[in-house]
Protein backbone atom coordinates (compact mmCIF):
# COMPACT_ATOMS: atom_id res chain seq x y z
CA UNK A 1 0.00 0.00 0.00
CA UNK A 2 1.51 3.31 -1.09
CA UNK A 3 2.08 6.10 1.40
CA UNK A 4 -0.23 9.06 0.77
CA UNK A 5 1.52 12.17 -0.47
CA UNK A 6 1.95 14.96 2.08
CA UNK A 7 -0.39 17.92 1.69
CA UNK A 8 0.85 20.62 -0.65
CA UNK A 9 2.17 23.72 1.08
CA UNK A 10 0.18 26.91 0.71
CA UNK A 11 1.10 29.09 -2.28
CA UNK A 12 4.00 31.49 -1.81
CA UNK A 13 2.99 34.76 -0.19
CA UNK A 14 2.15 37.48 -2.66
CA UNK A 15 4.08 40.70 -2.89
CA UNK A 16 1.36 42.47 -0.93
CA UNK A 17 1.55 40.15 2.04
CA UNK A 18 5.14 38.92 2.12
CA UNK A 19 7.03 42.20 2.03
CA UNK A 20 6.54 45.12 4.36
CA UNK A 21 7.36 48.55 2.97
CA UNK A 22 11.11 48.76 2.40
CA UNK A 23 12.28 45.22 3.14
CA UNK A 24 11.87 41.46 3.22
CA UNK A 25 9.51 39.77 5.66
CA UNK A 26 10.93 37.88 8.65
CA UNK A 27 7.48 36.47 9.43
CA UNK A 28 3.89 36.94 8.43
CA UNK A 29 0.37 35.65 8.00
CA UNK A 30 -1.69 35.02 4.88
CA UNK A 31 -5.49 35.09 5.12
CA UNK A 32 -5.13 33.85 8.72
CA UNK A 33 -8.35 32.75 10.40
CA UNK A 34 -8.77 31.46 13.94
CA UNK A 35 -12.20 30.45 15.20
CA UNK A 36 -13.16 29.33 18.68
CA UNK A 37 -16.43 27.63 19.62
CA UNK A 38 -19.31 26.46 17.44
CA UNK A 39 -22.73 27.70 16.42
CA UNK A 40 -23.97 30.83 18.16
CA UNK A 41 -20.97 30.71 20.49
CA UNK A 42 -18.48 30.96 17.63
CA UNK A 43 -15.84 33.68 17.94
CA UNK A 44 -13.61 34.77 15.04
CA UNK A 45 -10.41 35.76 16.84
CA UNK A 46 -8.68 36.23 13.48
CA UNK A 47 -10.76 36.95 10.41
CA UNK A 48 -8.66 36.92 7.26
CA UNK A 49 -5.47 38.59 8.49
CA UNK A 50 -2.67 39.15 5.97
CA UNK A 51 0.34 40.97 7.35
CA UNK A 52 4.12 40.82 7.26
CA UNK A 53 6.91 41.89 9.60
CA UNK A 54 10.09 43.32 8.19
CA UNK A 55 13.51 41.87 8.99
CA UNK A 56 15.63 44.06 11.25
CA UNK A 57 12.69 46.16 12.44
CA UNK A 58 10.77 46.60 15.69
CA UNK A 59 7.02 46.22 15.07
CA UNK A 60 4.28 46.69 17.66
CA UNK A 61 0.81 45.14 17.42
CA UNK A 62 -1.93 47.10 19.16
CA UNK A 63 -5.66 46.66 19.60
CA UNK A 64 -8.44 46.69 22.21
CA UNK A 65 -9.01 43.72 24.51
CA UNK A 66 -10.42 40.86 22.45
CA UNK A 67 -9.18 42.35 19.17
CA UNK A 68 -7.11 39.26 18.28
CA UNK A 69 -3.66 40.78 18.75
CA UNK A 70 -2.37 38.13 21.17
CA UNK A 71 -3.94 35.33 19.10
CA UNK A 72 -2.11 36.68 16.05
CA UNK A 73 1.21 36.77 17.93
CA UNK A 74 0.76 33.22 19.26
CA UNK A 75 -0.10 31.86 15.80
CA UNK A 76 2.86 33.68 14.22
CA UNK A 77 5.15 32.17 16.86
CA UNK A 78 3.82 28.64 16.44
CA UNK A 79 2.32 28.59 19.94
CA UNK A 80 -1.20 28.19 18.51
CA UNK A 81 -2.59 26.89 15.23
CA UNK A 82 -4.86 28.54 12.67
CA UNK A 83 -8.28 27.31 11.61
CA UNK A 84 -7.30 28.22 8.04
CA UNK A 85 -4.75 30.32 6.19
CA UNK A 86 -1.01 30.27 6.76
CA UNK A 87 1.75 31.71 8.93
CA UNK A 88 5.43 31.68 8.06
CA UNK A 89 8.82 32.44 9.59
CA UNK A 90 11.42 33.24 6.96
CA UNK A 91 10.73 30.84 4.09
CA UNK A 92 9.13 28.16 6.32
CA UNK A 93 5.38 27.66 6.53
CA UNK A 94 4.58 26.57 10.08
CA UNK A 95 1.75 24.25 8.97
CA UNK A 96 4.26 22.23 6.95
CA UNK A 97 6.18 21.21 10.10
CA UNK A 98 5.52 18.22 12.34
CA UNK A 99 5.60 18.70 16.12
CA UNK A 100 9.30 17.85 16.41
CA UNK A 101 10.32 20.21 13.60
CA UNK A 102 8.13 23.00 14.98
CA UNK A 103 9.71 22.61 18.43
CA UNK A 104 13.16 22.76 16.84
CA UNK A 105 12.27 25.88 14.87
CA UNK A 106 10.96 27.62 18.00
CA UNK A 107 14.12 26.70 19.90
CA UNK A 108 16.62 27.75 17.25
CA UNK A 109 14.97 30.56 15.27
CA UNK A 110 12.49 32.17 17.64
CA UNK A 111 12.97 34.07 20.88
CA UNK A 112 10.16 34.77 23.34
CA UNK A 113 9.62 37.49 25.94
CA UNK A 114 6.52 37.14 28.11
CA UNK A 115 4.79 39.49 30.53
CA UNK A 116 5.21 36.94 33.35
CA UNK A 117 8.96 36.46 32.57
CA UNK A 118 8.60 32.61 32.40
CA UNK A 119 11.95 31.90 34.04
CA UNK A 120 12.76 28.50 35.53
CA UNK A 121 12.81 29.14 39.32
CA UNK A 122 15.44 26.49 40.14
CA UNK A 123 17.98 27.83 37.62
CA UNK A 124 20.30 30.80 38.03
CA UNK A 125 20.01 33.83 35.78
CA UNK A 126 22.97 32.57 33.75
CA UNK A 127 21.39 29.12 33.33
CA UNK A 128 18.05 30.65 32.33
CA UNK A 129 19.77 32.76 29.67
CA UNK A 130 21.54 29.70 28.24
CA UNK A 131 18.56 27.34 28.58
CA UNK A 132 17.43 27.28 24.90
CA UNK A 133 20.96 26.31 23.85
CA UNK A 134 21.40 23.83 26.71
CA UNK A 135 18.23 22.04 25.58
CA UNK A 136 19.86 21.54 22.19
CA UNK A 137 23.15 20.35 23.66
CA UNK A 138 24.90 23.55 22.60
CA UNK A 139 26.99 26.11 24.46
CA UNK A 140 26.24 29.10 22.23
CA UNK A 141 28.54 31.94 21.28
CA UNK A 142 30.17 32.84 24.60
CA UNK A 143 31.47 36.20 23.37
CA UNK A 144 28.01 37.19 22.11
CA UNK A 145 26.27 36.04 25.31
CA UNK A 146 28.77 37.99 27.42
CA UNK A 147 28.04 41.07 25.30
CA UNK A 148 24.27 40.66 25.74
CA UNK A 149 24.65 40.16 29.51
CA UNK A 150 26.82 43.27 29.78
CA UNK A 151 24.40 45.32 27.68
CA UNK A 152 21.36 44.44 29.82
CA UNK A 153 23.36 45.06 33.00
CA UNK A 154 23.20 41.60 34.56
CA UNK A 155 26.87 40.96 35.21
CA UNK A 156 26.59 40.87 39.03
CA UNK A 157 23.30 38.94 39.08
CA UNK A 158 24.15 35.89 37.00
CA UNK A 159 24.39 33.51 39.96
CA UNK A 160 21.07 34.63 41.45
CA UNK A 161 17.85 32.65 41.06
CA UNK A 162 14.65 34.43 39.90
CA UNK A 163 13.32 34.71 43.47
CA UNK A 164 16.40 36.78 44.33
CA UNK A 165 15.83 39.23 41.46
CA UNK A 166 13.50 42.20 41.07
CA UNK A 167 10.83 42.19 38.36
CA UNK A 168 12.96 44.40 36.16
CA UNK A 169 15.98 42.15 36.61
CA UNK A 170 13.90 39.07 35.79
CA UNK A 171 12.69 40.69 32.58
CA UNK A 172 16.29 41.59 31.71
CA UNK A 173 17.10 37.89 32.05
CA UNK A 174 14.16 37.05 29.79
CA UNK A 175 15.31 39.58 27.17
CA UNK A 176 18.89 38.27 27.36
CA UNK A 177 17.58 34.69 26.99
CA UNK A 178 15.63 35.69 23.89
CA UNK A 179 18.72 37.31 22.33
CA UNK A 180 21.36 34.79 23.42
CA UNK A 181 20.86 32.30 20.58
CA UNK A 182 20.65 35.05 17.92
CA UNK A 183 17.14 34.03 16.82
CA UNK A 184 15.68 34.98 13.48
CA UNK A 185 12.83 36.80 15.23
CA UNK A 186 11.71 37.65 18.78
CA UNK A 187 8.04 37.71 19.79
CA UNK A 188 7.23 39.76 22.89
CA UNK A 189 3.81 39.61 24.57
CA UNK A 190 3.22 42.69 26.80
CA UNK A 191 6.89 42.59 27.94
CA UNK A 192 6.54 45.64 30.20
CA UNK A 193 3.08 44.85 31.55
CA UNK A 194 4.33 43.86 35.00
CA UNK A 195 7.00 46.54 35.32
CA UNK A 196 7.04 50.06 36.70
CA UNK A 197 7.43 52.86 34.15
CA UNK A 198 11.15 53.45 34.77
CA UNK A 199 12.07 49.77 34.46
CA UNK A 200 9.75 49.38 31.48
CA UNK A 201 11.50 52.23 29.72
CA UNK A 202 14.88 50.59 30.30
CA UNK A 203 13.65 47.28 28.86
CA UNK A 204 12.10 48.98 25.82
CA UNK A 205 15.27 51.00 25.21
CA UNK A 206 17.31 47.83 25.22
CA UNK A 207 14.86 46.06 22.88
CA UNK A 208 15.08 48.99 20.48
CA UNK A 209 18.88 48.98 20.64
CA UNK A 210 18.86 45.23 19.92
CA UNK A 211 17.08 46.06 16.67
CA UNK A 212 19.13 49.10 15.71
CA UNK A 213 22.55 47.89 16.90
CA UNK A 214 22.32 44.11 16.49
CA UNK A 215 19.91 43.87 13.55
CA UNK A 216 17.39 41.89 15.61
CA UNK A 217 13.76 41.56 14.47
CA UNK A 218 11.13 42.06 17.18
CA UNK A 219 7.34 41.82 17.06
CA UNK A 220 5.66 43.04 20.26
CA UNK A 221 2.05 43.04 21.43
CA UNK A 222 1.26 45.95 23.73
CA UNK A 223 -1.66 48.08 24.87
CA UNK A 224 0.66 50.89 26.04
CA UNK A 225 1.08 53.89 23.69
CA UNK A 226 4.45 54.73 25.25
CA UNK A 227 5.75 51.20 24.66
CA UNK A 228 4.40 51.20 21.10
CA UNK A 229 6.22 54.45 20.33
CA UNK A 230 9.55 52.63 20.67
CA UNK A 231 8.69 50.58 17.56
CA UNK A 232 9.50 51.43 13.95
CA UNK A 233 5.95 50.50 12.95
CA UNK A 234 2.62 49.79 14.63
CA UNK A 235 0.03 47.41 13.19
CA UNK A 236 -3.46 48.02 14.56
CA UNK A 237 -5.83 45.07 15.01
CA UNK A 238 -9.58 45.23 15.61
CA UNK A 239 -12.27 42.56 15.45
CA UNK A 240 -9.77 40.02 14.19
CA UNK A 241 -8.65 42.15 11.24
CA UNK A 242 -5.87 44.58 10.41
CA UNK A 243 -7.40 48.05 10.45
CA UNK A 244 -4.42 50.33 9.99
CA UNK A 245 -0.76 50.94 10.67
CA UNK A 246 1.61 53.74 11.61
CA UNK A 247 5.29 54.18 10.72
CA UNK A 248 7.81 55.90 13.02
CA UNK A 249 5.14 56.64 15.64
CA UNK A 250 5.30 59.10 18.50
CA UNK A 251 3.43 58.61 21.78
CA UNK A 252 1.10 61.51 21.00
CA UNK A 253 0.28 60.11 17.56
CA UNK A 254 -0.56 56.73 19.07
CA UNK A 255 -2.75 58.24 21.78
CA UNK A 256 -4.59 60.31 19.17
CA UNK A 257 -5.18 57.20 17.05
CA UNK A 258 -6.49 55.23 20.03
CA UNK A 259 -9.13 57.92 20.68
CA UNK A 260 -10.93 56.69 17.56
CA UNK A 261 -11.10 53.03 18.63
CA UNK A 262 -14.46 53.46 20.28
Amino acid sequence: MSTPAPPAPPPPPSAETSVAPGGTAAAGAIDARKTYGIGDAQVHALDGVSVSFETGKFTAIMGPSGSGKSTLLHCLAGLDTLTSGATFIGDTYLASLDDKSLTELRRTKVGFIFQAFNLVPTLTADENIRLPMMLGGETGDTEWIDHVVETVGLGDRLKHRPSELSGGQQQRVAVARALASRPQIIFADEPTGNLDSVTGTEILSFMRSAVHDFGQTIVMVTHDPVAASYANRIVFVGDGQINGEMVDPTTDQVIDHLKHWD
